[in-house]
């Protein structure tokens, strides 16, 4: 289920970008950027509507992906 980024409090959604950038495998091109700049990036893909917060229910957990991928599967 897609969650609406901005309804979720600042800490909250600062806590779950800061923890998706600091996955493994977490793949930013071949230049590397700070923790911050991560976090500016992904925050803005979301503004953008480029990325979107999903929750698994399955799984109990929080990923961002690209609309793109969420639009495919709806």
């Amino acid at each position: 289920m897609i969650i609406p980024w901005q309804e979720l409090e600042a800490e909250t959604l600062d806590n779950l970008i800061g923890e998706f950038v600091s996955r493994d495998g977490t793949d930013y091109g071949e230049q590397e950027f700070s923790q911050a700049q991560k976090v500016a990036q992904v925050r803005a893909a979301l503004a953008r509507g480029e990325a979107v917060l999903i929750f698994s229910e399955c799984s109990g957990q929080c990923n961002i992906v690209p609309a793109d991928q969420v639009r495919d599967w709806e």
